[in-house]
């Protein structure tokens, strides 16, 4: 019985992770394809959004606040700075001293992302300053997209910067499942979804945003009394669960107003408001403007 449970805990994590990133608009970039030879270093200035560096041949080794010590690189790794730490990229785990021994050429895709909708973004705040996704310890199919990304960057072709843009998007989706997997103390949302109660929920919270929840059928979804399983969502998600409900319908509401064929009227009723008052009230209270504004705003961004 524990292989089908564990089968649908994977169903419900992933679920709960592509509603996430789906919910709030994330921007991923590739903006260089960088060559090094020889003896080198690279500062890499604190930034408001987040960097990677994905090797795509040799090897280098990354230093700075974020990292208790020097982390050393090889062809295939992916180093993910979430919020934009400064770090330095150096070709010796000391920058100031030469390598012991002659280095080969290193290159390596670099790029940015960041959500560009949604204040409080829960992937963000329960990643680490920095994680690393080792090639060899990671799944064949992150391995192959990441050949496949290193390869479209050697394709001078019209569209290559479209493509591989794409292919980075896709890239950082499945490095996060990648830490999910792998990290032995995960915090926040990604606590939760490797509970297999907690993911239940935060599933079924995600697909149906507009259902009727309380407290209590939260608690039925999960299996557990309605007490224990409130101090469990709190102490896992940082969130009360009606706050992280309310917040996820605010996410939602953001999305479907992008959608201009729908009136305010039907998101509100979507997301289980009963009156079109009502859920203008509480959007501005979530985000501080009125759901017209959220809507022009959206528009002026684009899609």
């Amino acid at each position: 019985m524990s292989a089908p449970l564990a089968l649908q805990t994977d169903e419900e994590r992933d679920s709960v992770l592509e509603t996430v990133l789906a919910g709030y608009r994330m921007r991923v970039e590739i903006t260089a394809d960088v060559r090094f030879c020889g003896t080198w270093f690279e500062r890499e200035p604190a930034t408001r959004f987040g960097q990677f560096h994905l090797l795509t041949r040799g090897e280098c080794w990354v230093s700075g606040e974020a990292l208790e010590h020097a982390v050393h690189l090889r062809h295939g790794d992916l180093i993910v700075f979430p919020s934009g730490v400064q770090h330095l990229l150096s070709s010796s785990p000391d920058p100031h001293l030469p390598p012991a021994d002659e280095p080969g050429d290193t290159n390596m895709l670099c790029g940015e992302l960041e959500f560009v909708s949604g204040a409080n973004n829960p992937i963000f705040g329960a990643l680490p300053a920095c994680f690393v996704v080792r090639s060899e310890q990671s799944s064949p199919a992150f391995r192959q997209l990441a050949q496949m990304l290193a390869e479209t960057s050697r394709d001078r072709r019209w569209g290559r910067q479209m493509v591989q843009n794409k292919l980075a998007d896709s890239l950082f989706t499945m490095a996060v499942c990648e830490y999910v997997r792998a990290t032995e103390r995960p915090r926040g949302l990604l606590a939760a979804m490797t509970d297999v109660r907690l993911a239940r929920v935060l599933a079924a919270v995600h697909a149906h945003p507009g259902q009727d929840w309380t407290i209590q059928s939260m608690a039925h979804e999960a299996g557990m009394s309605r007490t224990a399983f409130a101090e469990l969502f709190t102490a896992t998600v940082g969130l009360p669960p009606v706050q992280y409900l309310s917040q996820w319908r605010a996410t939602e509401a953001r999305r479907l107003l992008g959608n201009r064929r729908l009136s305010v009227a039907t998101v509100a009723e979507m997301l289980g408001y009963r009156s079109e008052a009502a859920f203008r009230r509480f959007f501005k209270r979530l985000e501080g403007i009125g759901p017209g504004k959220a809507r022009s705003r959206a528009g002026e961004d684009g899609p």
